[in-house]
């Protein structure tokens, strides 16, 4: 049912609707006001759009600007294992197994708006989890047991003498891979969500960064740009709502840690032999604590990110770390050039658990902290999210149930402090 209150965006000046343009002082209806134009943002605007209600999403930058734009484009089910460990402890077996149907939910709804929205976004199927000592191999193997008879998840275990099978490299122990799961390009994933939403409705306005949220019955979002009167607020800034300032979501935004991650692509290798390199074509990834994951694009280059950054700040020599990285894993590409390279932040609770809630009764929602596994997640949250808007909060509720700790230290210290621990 829709909520029958008129709410407006006035414009100050500057960015008009859709972001770009100059235009007079404007009202329009908005029920929803969204923050952040990623995964979640966009998935949160498009999903109560899709409902009837009218949105306006306000991105700082561009659509993918953050996180969305620059991940290593796995799709992962779950919520990883020190996520799932931490569900599993506060939740009840059953609760837990309904959290984790709801990250298949979110697997089945990126494939699903992937043909819906005629996405084009490289999806490709298949995952493998690799383990590069014996000890790493029997934790990953009681994982796979655990996930498959708890959670009914089929999983493929692959014994050390196979893994020549599955890809060419002589790094690794053992395996498990996940036929449901895959990979994807990242940004056009992102823009092609966006282009869905706009369709919807959504009124899009990027480089419109928020200022202050003010609360109450009615919230108001500020930015340089203008103000946004709405019924519901939904803040999906991620790691980077912290830096909207105290105005915004102090209560949550020390619950998050920026995490640097970043990626090299090699020049094109050529399908035969980009083929014999992972034959599958799945995506890769080690179980090490700072892990490598590996990716083939669709003109045959290997995508391969390391060495992930707990200090917010980019690694000296970033490029020739990672190629050493990947030398370490494919000795044989030390031929190719690396013609690419990128980075950026995604965003970890302490409990690697993803961080639901409300910071005011029944309007004003924030999503984050996804670890890692947001990708599909990410926009299954922007579902739970308009279940919530719309008077449906059980599944939305459940996660909110999750306790979360904010990370030593503050806004100021909350990324040193975990890094001297680590050393």
């Amino acid at each position: 049912m829709l909520v029958r209150e008129r709410s407006c965006w006035r414009k100050r000046g500057g960015t008009g609707p859709g972001g770009r343009g100059h235009g007079h002082v404007r009202a329009r209806c908005t029920h929803v006001c969204v923050v952040g134009g990623g995964y979640t943002g966009v998935s949160a605007a498009l999903e109560p759009a899709a409902r009837g209600y009218a949105v306006t999403l306000l991105e700082a930058q561009r659509i993918g600007w953050g996180a969305s734009g620059r991940n290593g484009g796995q799709v992962i089910v779950g919520f990883g294992s020190d996520g799932e460990a931490a569900i599993e402890k506060q939740f009840s077996r059953e609760d837990a197994r309904r959290a984790w149907e709801v990250s298949v939910e979110g697997l089945r709804l990126l494939r699903e708006r992937i043909v819906g929205h005629a996405i084009d976004c490289d999806w490709q199927d298949g995952y493998l989890s690799l383990s590069v000592k014996p000890a790493k191999s029997r934790a990953l193997r009681a994982w796979m047991d655990h996930v498959m008879q708890v959670y009914g998840y089929p999983l493929q275990w692959i014994e050390g003498s196979d893994i020549g099978c599955w890809l060419a490299s002589g790094r690794f122990d053992s395996g498990a891979f996940d036929a449901g799961s895959g990979h994807l390009h990242p940004l056009k994933y992102c823009l092609g969500l966006a282009a869905a939403a706009r369709a919807a409705g959504v009124r899009v306005h990027e480089n419109s960064a928020v200022q202050m949220v003010e609360r109450g019955s009615r919230p108001v979002v500020r930015t340089m740009q203008g103000e946004v009167h709405c019924d519901f607020v939904l803040l999906a800034g991620n790691v980077y709502l912290a830096e909207y300032g105290d105005d915004v979501a102090p209560e949550v935004s020390s619950r998050i840690m920026p995490v640097g991650t970043y990626m090299i692509a090699t020049e094109p290798m050529g399908r035969d032999r980009a083929d014999a390199l992972i034959q599958s074509r799945a995506a890769a990834s080690d179980t090490n604590f700072v892990l490598d994951y590996i990716r083939l694009s669709t003109d045959d280059r290997l995508l391969f990110g390391s060495g992930d950054s707990y200090s917010a700040k980019t690694p000296r020599n970033l490029i020739d770390k990672i190629r050493g990285s990947m030398l370490g894993v494919f000795p044989q590409l030390a031929d190719l050039r690396i013609e690419h390279a990128w980075g950026g932040f995604v965003d970890i609770t302490m409990n690697k658990a993803p961080d639901f809630g409300r910071l005011h009764p029944n309007i004003y929602y924030y999503l984050q902290g996804f670890s890692g596994h947001g990708v599909a997640m990410a926009g299954m949250a922007g579902k739970l999210a308009a279940e919530a808007i719309a008077g449906q909060v059980e599944r939305f509720d459940l996660f909110a149930r999750l306790r979360h700790r904010a990370f030593p230290g503050g806004a100021l210290l909350r990324t040193p402090a975990p890094v001297l621990g680590m050393l």
